[in-house]
């Protein structure tokens, strides 16, 4: 009796419900944490870069996870697994945290919403299924928490995103940067959050799968929003100073490492109760052994991710997380880790890109100055 080895085969990408919209403006798809993407649409990524700046950029996000979170204890069970203060999360606003496991490493990096009636969750692409079973396991009697991964996600960016915005929605010109709030947006029921990842000001839209077209047609048609793909989403939060996970963050680093502290309330440093607390304490108190700087090489040459840092006498002390060019900026940009006492800005340091030692010093981040509406 002989067996037959059925080929192997590849799981085949998921499409976002804008795929076809993306295609008809021209995109060049590309595989990202399980989805077919665009990356860039004709114009190319140095222009949607600097529109993205100047005017108002429209972006497709609808690969990240949105879950909903219910129950009376929904943020003091939530707490439980992040070091975020959601007890004095407000209803209508908004907080960014992070998943840690028990070496107060980072499982993911998330945005919480108050949303009045339940916690709003949203979770990076790449993660979702596991995040979701995550909270599942570790908080499923405790509280309901739902998956709307079919909902879609848009990002309005830029400085002109408001102006856009408030032509169908004229309450969005006073709404606070992270806060939340629901409307019809030419009739169609909208979740509406004054946030984003490129450093500027601007709205992230959460609307159902069948509706996200007519939202994003409606939007793209004003005359200062251009379509956006993932390679300017790239290069736009770096110039922000703001972490990819899996890249700048990772299981391996906490947040006080990351340069995240800020996201810690004082209350959650001194009650601790998540998981992680005695290395984020230590971290707090003594210092962490290695933080994320910003670095300048000098020079044109850009420096990428998995490039070498080095010292003054060619010992290896770190590496790139995140490197390439800054449009904004005209140089070369980047972020690693380094040891705490060489991570004071001015500090010379080495990047060894393609085996060339490539002078640099480390920044102050962001490399732009961020424009989120403050009020």
């Amino acid at each position: 009796m002989s067996e037959t080895t059925p080929p192997l085969t590849e799981t085949p990408l998921a499409r976002t419900p804008l795929d076809a919209l993306h295609r008809e403006l021209g995109a060049r798809m590309v595989p990202f944490a399980g989805y077919e993407m665009p990356v860039q649409y004709p114009a190319g990524i140095l222009k949607e870069h600097l529109h993205t700046r100047s005017q108002a950029g429209l972006f497709d996000v609808s690969h990240m996870g949105q879950l909903c979170v219910h129950g009376t204890g929904a943020a003091a069970a939530l707490e439980t697994l992040v070091p975020g203060d959601l007890l004095g999360l407000a209803p209508q606003r908004m907080r960014y945290t992070q998943l840690l496991n028990d070496g107060g490493g980072i499982l993911d990096d998330l945005m919480i919403t108050n949303t009045g009636d339940h916690l709003f969750v949203v979770v990076n692409a790449g993660g979702k299924h596991t995040d979701l079973a995550h909270l599942r396991q570790r908080l499923g009697d405790r509280v309901t928490i739902e998956a709307h991964f079919d909902r879609a996600l848009l990002a309005l960016q830029g400085p002109a995103a408001v102006a856009v915005l408030a032509r169908f929605l004229p309450q969005v010109a006073t709404m606070p940067f992270m806060s939340y709030g629901e409307a019809l947006l030419s009739g169609i029921p909208v979740l509406l959050t004054r946030s984003g990842y490129t450093g500027e000001d601007g709205f992230e839209i959460s609307v159902a799968g069948d509706q996200a077209e007519a939202v994003a047609r409606l939007l793209l048609a004003e005359p200062e929003v251009a379509a956006i793909g993932l390679g300017a989403r790239d290069s736009l939060r770096l110039e922000a100073g703001l972490c990819l996970y899996g890249h700048d963050i990772d299981q391996t680093t906490t947040p006080v490492e990351a340069g995240l502290t800020w996201s810690i309330s004082k209350r959650r440093r001194a009650e601790g109760g998540f998981p992680g607390f005695p290395v984020i304490r230590n971290h707090l108190e003594h210092g962490p052994g290695r933080r994320r700087v910003g670095l300048r090489p000098d020079g044109r040459a850009p420096a990428r991710e998995g490039a070498g840092i080095t010292d003054g006498d060619g010992q290896r002390i770190g590496q790139i997380t995140s490197g390439g060019f800054g449009p904004t900026v005209g140089a070369p940009i980047a972020m690693g880790y380094v040891p705490g006492a060489l991570a004071t800005p001015g500090t010379a340091v080495t990047l060894v890109v393609r085996g060339k030692p490539l002078p640099a010093r480390v920044v102050s981040l962001p490399f732009v100055k961020q424009s989120y509406y403050r009020g």
